[in-house]
């Protein structure tokens, strides 16, 4: 829709409605030491041929993931979209929905979330789904809202330290004002140990939170870590990469209660951090205790197939001491793209991804410890993604490597002091040989620097 703004005689029009000589006037209720007495520093007015030039200019200052090779990782990646991904989630009737509430909610958006949900529950092997949340870290969250309610524990909330550190910072922050202990069980050499875990959880904990693969890619004991969560009562979270899943476990087989995950991977792109897309599958008897909503499949009075949304444990939907959640919608653009690309890729197709992103991490880890100054930092198995050691600062470091022409990795440090000489590096199966022993040089070049 085009921008017109208003004019002097449309801003009188709409003063003399409400009963109101200026503007000023609307702000009245705020107290003046609470507005702004400076003048705002606008620049002087661009012709729209001045405005669309330098609106280029900025956004070509911009260095994504289809200006060079890009190796970064930490939730995000830069996974191969197939062109109908595009082509289907374009269609005006997807992309210009409103997101489905009630009545209005028409049969093929109500579909389009079935599916989803129908994808989903059989990618992770879980019995239900929901129809999709933010993203992956208030998808953690909200899992932890929801385990609480299913234990009815109050006490502890066990997260291990081989989470995404974005994750913890998210469940801390959310519980910040209620009564669960948010205790963070160190990652010693880039694993969780299952008996420091398991003294960890109490009596009185709701859950506990893993990752698998973790934050650095390395693949934990996994069903130990759950067992110890079992033992005590508590509830299993697990948050995955939807990818490895063409390749690893599914999350049922090792005894997941709640599985949650980042679906950007998902035929969706890196965009500059967002939006991205959050998905939360479980076990059927925790169903009633999901956030969000859930789509249904029914009949009509004629006796034909239709969608209904049978689940809106939202507050807007119920009253509001009975919601699960305050979570406002669903992704469901993001969340029918990721529908459109397991449809299209299949279990052979995402399986292929997952083994090509393996092999391709495993030959750039290969290649990067031989360069000095650099070493692997965990001698564990890893899917598809590691962390890597370096003699030097590695801010300095991936700055040489992006000026010569890639997106070297993730210096750690920001997470953890303890981290301050890793840097994390992702290998898509998009990465080809090349790039990989391209990047090689130019770890050797900033690191000789």
């Amino acid at each position: 829709m085009a921008y017109i703004l208003n004019t002097p005689d449309d801003v009188r029009a709409m003063l003399d409605v409400v009963g109101l000589d200026s503007l000023d006037q609307l702000f009245d209720m705020i107290p003046p030491e609470y507005r702004l007495k400076r003048p705002l520093a606008i620049p002087k007015a661009m012709s729209e041929l001045e405005l669309t030039t330098h609106v280029s200019g900025l956004a070509a200052r911009n260095a994504g993931a289809d200006v060079r090779p890009c190796f970064l990782g930490g939730g995000c990646y830069d996974h191969f979209v197939p062109a109908v991904v595009d082509s289907l989630a374009s269609r005006g009737e997807f992309y210009t929905a409103y997101t489905p509430y009630q009545a209005e909610a028409s049969q093929g958006t109500l579909q389009a979330t079935f599916e989803y949900q129908t994808l989903v529950t059989q990618l992770t092997g879980m019995d239900v789904s929901n129809a999709s949340l933010y993203d992956g870290g208030s998808a953690v969250a909200e899992a932890v809202l929801m385990a609480m309610s299913v234990t009815r524990r109050l006490g502890r909330v066990v997260v291990a330290g081989s989470v995404h550190p974005e994750y913890l910072q998210i469940v801390r922050t959310l519980l910040a004002n209620l009564e669960p202990e948010v205790v963070s069980v160190p990652a010693r050499n880039g694993r969780v140990d299952r008996n420091e875990l398991a003294a960890a959880v109490t009596d009185e904990t709701c859950a506990v939170v893993l990752q698998y693969p973790n934050f650095f890619g390395v693949l934990e004991d996994v069903e130990a870590l759950v067992e110890a969560a079992h033992a005590k009562g508590a509830l299993a979270i697990v948050s995955v990469d939807p990818i490895s899943l063409g390749l690893l476990r599914r999350p049922d087989t090792y005894g997941a209660d709640i599985v949650v995950a980042e679906g950007q991977s998902l035929g969706n792109y890196l965009a500059y951090g967002g939006p991205y897309l959050g998905m939360l599958a479980c076990r059927d008897e925790y169903v009633r205790k999901m956030p969000g909503r859930v789509v249904g499949q029914t009949t009509d009075r004629r006796g034909n197939r239709c969608w209904v949304l049978t689940l809106q444990t939202r507050e807007q939907h119920i009253r509001r001491e009975k919601a699960t959640s305050n979570i406002c919608t669903n992704q469901g653009l993001l969340a029918l793209r990721a529908s459109i690309y397991l449809s299209v890729m299949g279990p052979k197709g995402l399986r292929e991804a997952a083994e090509l992103s393996t092999r391709k991490a495993h030959y750039a880890a290969e290649r990067l410890a031989s360069v000095p100054g650099l070493s692997l930092a965990f001698d564990a198995p890893f899917f598809k993604e590691f962390a890597i050691r370096s003699s030097r600062a590695p801010d300095a470091v991936l700055a040489e490597v992006g000026r010569l022409g890639y997106h070297g990795g993730i210096a750690l440090g920001r997470f953890n002091p303890e981290w301050a000489d890793l840097i994390l590096v992702a290998v898509t199966e998009k990465r080809t040989k090349a790039e990989i022993d391209g990047l090689t040089e130019a770890y050797r070049k900033a690191l000789a620097g």
